[in-house]
């Protein structure tokens, strides 16, 4: 029985020491009961659509993501967060979600579905993620990936048994991002845990953003078992593995698809 925990949260668009604060503090307020927790996207970074972003860049291998690791190690516990990537090859940027297990193994996923003007400063990733996690396998998501049904069929393909999707939807959509979470969970029959980034972004000479917050844990059958709305709070669930056997039992999609 896995338990999995969305510490709901906004974040400070560049300051990366004091979003990592905040990181570090929520982790450490988590009840001991919690296996995995999910941060939004750019929870570490925050994101601007100019040159600024660069400077707030993140190495996967760097001190920043270290402390995460410390973070996991401290707090027994796997953590999900979403950064500005800088790659090691040619300094291209990527939209990535890093998940750290306690042990300090890093599994990174870079966005392949680039939302607006995150295409002027980004680059997309090209590969679909899976990485076993104590919900078991599990495919990592962000925000606008949901939106490709492609993706979806592809990791039910691999018959994982969750999703973790880092998000940060705008307000004014976010019964997309609630229909969506709901609808990846019951075409491929598995777990969806949905970390929203909540509050805004007010950055100088950049768009302003209300976020949606609106973190959600469904079921494989698309029922919302525990949800927040915008509040900066924990969300705290237990994925019961005989619910995922029930439903799959019950709704035998991922078995009539490959006969």
């Amino acid at each position: 029985m896995a338990t999995v925990a969305v510490p709901q949260l906004s974040v400070s668009d560049l300051d990366v020491e004091g979003n990592l604060d905040t990181v570090a503090a929520r982790a450490a307020g988590l009840p001991d009961c919690v296996d995995v927790a999910l941060f939004p996207e750019y929870a570490l970074t925050g994101f601007v659509a100019d040159e600024r972003i660069e400077a707030v860049a993140l190495d996967r291998d760097g001190p920043e993501l270290d402390r995460i690791r410390a973070v996991a190690d401290a707090d027994d516990l796997a953590v999900l967060a979403g950064y500005v990537e800088r790659g090691t090859s040619d300094g291209s940027l990527y939209n990535a979600l890093a998940y750290v297990d306690p042990s300090g193994d890093t599994t990174v996923y870079r966005k392949r579905h680039l939302w607006a003007d995150e295409s002027d400063m980004l680059t997309a990733g090209d590969e679909q993620v899976t990485v076993e996690t104590p919900a078991g396998s599990t495919g990592l998501l962000t925000c606008y990936d949901l939106n490709f049904v492609d993706d979806s069929a592809a990791l039910a393909a691999e018959r994982v048994d969750a999703l973790f999707v880092a998000g940060a939807w705008p307000a004014a959509h976010s019964e997309n991002w609630r229909l969506l979470l709901r609808a990846r969970a019951l075409d491929g029959v598995r777990w969806v845990i949905g970390a929203g980034r909540t509050g805004a972004r007010d950055v100088a000479e950049a768009r302003s953003t209300e976020y949606a917050g609106r973190s959600a844990v469904v079921r494989p059958d698309g029922h919302v078992t525990a949800a927040l709305n915008r509040d900066e709070r924990d969300l705290i669930a237990e994925l019961d593995p005989e619910v995922l056997a029930d439903q799959r039992e019950f709704i035998p999609v991922l078995d009539d698809h490959s006969e």
